[in-house]
């Protein structure tokens, strides 16, 4: 009777590999901008909803488990089981409002793709605006003009959202997740993601935000007594803060070597990602999607005693004419690079362990990402990998200028995360009559000034997270994910007193983290490596440090580093890499790694000269 199982098994992993497959192919070709074959990822992104929502697979699987007498067998099926515990929708009228959900997201992505913004460029020409280009402006444009113009196309985006049918979405949200018994789109989403409530959520962010209130306020205080009161203005924020050290850091980290640095650092770390196949498009253009993520169309698990290696798509948005793109560029090919390593590298014996949906948690997932990406900001990482073009280090003035202006807002860059589920908390309590435009543009900015102090420079309702089904009601998983990293970095501090270059941290994160999957809980998996449950104290600490105190664990840092023999190459990543740019491909490393790392830059040094009109093809 077990064979009768043992096919069942079988043949459930291959539906799911080929629906899921063709979703995901829909879905990056779309995103992309190589595609518009809108109606076709609509349907395959029903079929796959369907398939997980599919009520028959409950009963069957409790059925086969009964059945079931090998161990691998019962873990596999059990894996499967709690993957359709979370996503399967018993309710026939809740299968339908699914559908026209999905339907209606995928017209509002398409009208957004047809949406073009504008903002002005150092020249002062009015140019075709992006998120990352408007981001990026906020935080290293010298021009007040330029950064008034990013601030005013991100307000643009509100309006345009709130007049174009997410309203309306976040209704049919609320009528969907009500037929599947919870009170409204925001309690569903919190149970799916994270298997908590809303209340258990809101104690964590609550504790979080008390632990760093005096922070913020001492903060905004010291800006205003150094820069004045308009430096506390949306569009003069990031500036005042940061900017003149982001410009000042750009030569240290040209997006042309950024390959290289994710490379060789994650090589040094004995991070593997065991045979996958890794599609990057990392520079922006017209048409593409506006934020770097990680999707893997072909997860890893063991098949039968065979290895199924992953296939892992991840993108950024870095426009190398763009002063501080080079960093902000990096900073998210580390993360995704993150996350395709923790998708290549789960080990169960189904592909339901290995993909970024429920039951796998969000603040889980992006703990291996922001962990990685967290590395960058180290001052010994930046010694080691921060030159210029003559080969020069990274000056220890420009790091400890660093430290001075990003440390004291570090609560304030923190709590701006907790701000997403503080508002669509109260977004999706709203009566629907109550929901207008006007409304839900007030309330977003009661909220910034409740949790910042201040309006916000991102505003809320052009952070693309809250128009997608998927990242709608999830964006605290940041918040989560941030605390659990203070306290893996911690783990690694205090047992090895370093992380840049360490390679015991690719092989542990891979061993307790990455491979269960979500077979473990996020609070399982930090348990088995720091031997610690999930806290917010070491965050809100991290936070609350005085530059002083940030400098000297800098200059700590920098000494012992210089004190440990040179880390050498590390391994081979053990990946086949194909960076793109749209259809066109750029490099690979199928001659070699040295290669694929030489075309790259190469590419990008001809860019016509750093002119980003050679990004909109």
């Amino acid at each position: 009777m077990s064979s009768i199982a043992r096919n069942y098994f079988n043949q459930l992993n291959a539906d799911y590999l080929q629906v899921h497959r063709r979703k995901e192919d829909l879905f990056w070709s779309t995103y992309m901008g190589t595609s518009d074959d809108q109606a076709g990822f609509t349907a395959a992104e029903q079929a796959y909803k369907g398939f997980c929502a599919n009520p028959a697979r409950l009963p069957e699987l409790r059925e086969m488990l009964a059945l079931a007498q090998e161990e691998d067998l019962k873990r596999g099926l059990k894996g499967w089981l709690a993957f359709f515990e979370c996503n399967v929708i018993e309710d026939p009228a809740a299968a339908v409002l699914m559908d026209e959900l999905v339907a209606a997201e995928a017209a509002l992505f398409a009208r957004r793709k047809g949406l073009k913004l504008t903002l002005l460029d150092e020249q002062g020409r009015q140019v075709a605006g992006s998120l990352p280009a408007a981001s990026t402006a906020l935080a290293a444009s010298a021009d007040a003009a330029v950064r008034q113009s990013a601030l005013a196309m991100f307000h643009t985006l509100e309006q345009w959202v709130v007049d174009n049918g997410y309203l309306d979405i976040v209704a049919m949200r609320n009528r969907f997740a009500r037929a599947m018994g919870y009170r409204d789109y925001f309690d569903y989403k919190v149970h799916k993601n994270e298997q908590m409530s809303p209340e258990q959520l809101f104690a964590i962010l609550d504790d979080f935000i008390a632990r760093t209130e005096q922070r913020l306020h001492q903060s905004l205080a010291e800006l205003k007594a150094a820069k004045g009161e308009e430096a506390l203005l949306p569009h003069n924020l990031r500036y005042s803060v940061s900017g003149d050290v982001t410009r000042q850091l750009d030569p240290y980290v040209p997006f042309s070597r950024a390959l290289k640095d994710w490379v060789e650092s994650f090589r040094r770390l004995g991070i593997q990602y065991r045979g996958a196949t890794l599609t990057l498009d990392l520079l922006t253009r017209e048409g593409k999607y506006e934020n770097g993520f990680c999707h893997g169309p072909v997860p890893s698990f063991w098949q039968e005693g065979e290895w199924v290696p992953a296939v892992v798509n991840f993108t950024s948005l870095a426009n190398p004419a763009q002063v501080g793109s080079g960093w902000s560029g990096l900073n998210t090919l580390f993360h995704e690079g993150g996350h395709a390593a923790h998708f290549a590298n789960v080990i169960g014996n189904a592909p339901c362990f290995s993909q970024e949906f429920p039951p796998t948690s969000m603040a889980y997932a992006e703990t291996q990402s922001m962990f990685c990406d967290s590395l960058l900001d180290d001052a010994d990482w930046l010694k080691r990998y921060a030159r210029n073009a003559a080969g020069e280090a990274i000056p220890d003035a420009l790091i400890e200028a660093m430290i001075a202006a990003r440390q004291p807002f570090r609560a304030f860059n923190e709590r701006q995360i907790a701000l997403v589920a503080y508002f669509e908390r109260d977004l999706y309590a709203m009566a629907d009559g109550d929901r207008t435009p006007a409304a839900v543009l007030a309330l977003a900015r009661q909220w910034e000034r409740q949790i910042l102090g201040v309006e916000s420079p991102r505003p809320l309702l052009a952070i693309p997270h809250l128009l997608n089904q998927e990242s709608a009601c999830a964006y605290h998983g940041y918040l989560l994910a941030l605390m659990a990293v203070e306290q893996t970095r911690a783990y690694f501090l205090k047992r090895d007193g370093y992380l840049t270059d360490n390679p015991r941290i690719g092989p542990d994160l891979a061993a307790h983290y990455w491979g269960p999957g979500n077979g473990m809980t996020h609070d399982e998996t930090l348990r088995s490596l720091t031997g610690k449950g999930f806290s917010a104290g070491p965050l809100a600490a991290v936070c609350n440090q005085s530059v002083a105190e940030a400098w000297q664990q800098a200059q700590e840092c920098m000494d012992a580093a210089q004190q440990r023999p040179p880390a050498g190459e590390g391994m081979p990543l053990d990946a086949r890499i194909r960076v793109v740019h749209g259809a066109e491909l750029i490099a690979d490393n199928s001659e070699s790694e040295a290669r694929m790392l030489a075309d790259f830059e190469a590419w990008i040094h001809t860019l016509s000269g750093r002119d980003s009109t050679a990004l909109r093809r």
